[in-house]
């Protein structure tokens, strides 16, 4: 990289508003050089979009759903004197993205996997009950909300989205408490809903608070996280350029399962049994640039607390050309968002 010692920090238009959870290995994994360009496909407050821009003369491409955050990343793109293009869509569809502002290819990309600072520390958006604001979770404003989740699904729905997504072990009772609750008065504040969650799950001493789970349930839901994930994974495949690179962040042991699968399943080539017919394996898309999750030292996670559950994983693209492949086959068994609320 052409950037060196502090310039992490010392980014395109001053010092940066967020530095990103494990970015200095991020941004060495995505081999920024002069004249390339990269995708930074959870966008956000911006700081990955910094350091590749700080990193050498190269484009980015910026993209979020949530158009609170292109709002505040305007600055950043009239500062980079060209060198910025912020787009308002999921990334998912990156690689849509990418071709309808004229590129068959690109040399990197980023996703920073999860909910961003900047909206949990909005209590207008619903995203934490830390600050009580209305049940909402959604990143684009659009489409169903938490409260409609908690209001319509049925009891059994809610406690397999809360079990697969939030990994709660006590999601039955928790779902048995929303329902109970939701009959008496509609649950619509993050306040109301963590107050039931509390009443259905014991806390002892240093544990989370016991509607953490839950709220994390309901938000990867709602926004479809983990089917976003597994889209955009298979959208890097399609866009990058042989030796382009993709770095996933991700902060949910859920998350980074789906990222590990994919990196493996697009590198294997291992060969049949020799008990077994032969049976042709694909070739790999992907050579895996870490053999094991690379993790955040505890400098990092005493400066930032959050980037102690972050693991980074990372691929060179081949030539093979991309798979022809369903991404949902990575994903848990869960019933759609439209399907669930016709549940009640």
């Amino acid at each position: 990289m052409t950037a060196g010692g502090d310039s992490f920090a010392a980014v395109a238009g001053g010092p940066a508003h967020h530095i990103p959870v494990l970015g200095r290995p991020a941004l060495e994994f995505l081999n920024v050089r002069d004249g390339g360009v990269y995708i930074d496909g959870t966008f956000g407050a911006g700081g990955y979009t910094r350091a590749i821009l700080a990193a050498a003369n190269c484009k980015v491409i910026g993209i979020d759903r949530d158009p609170a955050a292109l709002t505040l990343g305007q600055q950043l793109a009239q500062s980079s004197q060209g060198r910025l293009t912020l787009a308002e869509a999921r990334f998912s569809d990156l690689d849509t993205v990418a071709r309808e502002h004229g590129l068959d290819a690109v040399d990197g990309v980023v996703l920073d996997i999860g909910v961003s600072s900047m909206q949990l520390d909005s209590a207008a958006r619903g995203f934490s009950f830390r600050l009580d604001g209305p049940l909402d979770m959604r990143m684009s404003g659009e489409g169903a909300s938490a409260a409609d989740v908690v209001a319509q699904a049925s009891e059994r729905d809610l406690a397999n989205i809360i079990y697969i997504l939030g990994e709660e072990r006590h999601s039955r009772a928790v779902a048995r408490a929303i329902v109970r609750e939701r009959a008496k008065s509609p649950i619509t504040t993050t306040a109301t809903l963590a107050a039931v969650v509390a009443s259905a799950v014991r806390m002892r001493p240093n544990d989370i608070h016991p509607a953490t789970r839950t709220f994390q349930a309901l938000r990867i839901f709602v926004n479809d996280e983990l089917g976003e994930l597994a889209a955009a994974l298979a959208a890097a495949e399609r866009i990058l350029k042989p030796n382009g690179r993709l770095v996933v962040v991700s902060f949910h042991s859920l998350e980074d399962r789906i990222v590990k699968t994919f990196f493996t399943d697009r590198s294997d080539t291992r060969a049949g049994s020799r008990h077994a017919p032969e049976r042709k394996q694909p070739e790999p898309t992907f050579r895996v640039l870490t053999k094991r999750p690379v993790i955040a030292d505890d400098n990092e996670v005493a400066r930032n607390p959050r980037a102690r559950s972050a693991k980074l994983r990372a691929g060179e693209r081949t030539e093979v050309s991309a798979r022809d492949s369903d991404p949902t086959a990575l994903l848990p068994r869960l019933p759609s968002l439209a399907d669930v609320l016709k549940g009640r």
